[in-house]
């Protein structure tokens, strides 16, 4: 059996088109910072049925938690509201889900952000 990790799932969806160049230059400077935080076991992006989502693999939640909360992720997360919608969901587990599932996931467990 793996060890438990804190899996974290966003799908985020561009208001307009004209946010798209800030979208990702956030979404950019925050992949970054996850992949070079403290905890980050993995993190990746990709674009499902127009929605863009992250599945990202921590140590913990307290290190997704720190991560969440400092640098170029919070300035995004004070831009997002104005520039684009979605759902989040993060779980402990011990077994990292497979791209093939990321959408029935983030789709029928996430909560509104």
């Amino acid at each position: 059996m793996q060890q438990s990790v804190y899996v974290s799932i966003t799908g985020l969806q561009v208001r307009r088109v004209w946010h798209i160049p800030t979208f990702w230059s956030h979404a950019i400077k925050s992949m970054v910072q996850a992949r070079n935080a403290p905890g980050n076991i993995s993190a990746d992006a990709r674009t499902i049925n127009g929605v863009h989502h992250t599945l990202s693999v921590w140590t913990d939640k307290d290190a997704m938690r720190a991560y969440l909360t400092t640098g170029p992720h919070l300035e995004a997360m004070r831009l997002f509201p104005s520039i684009a919608t979605g759902k989040v969901v993060g779980y402990q587990t011990d077994r990292i889900p497979d791209w093939s599932e990321i959408n029935a996931i983030w789709r029928d467990h996430g909560r509104n952000v």
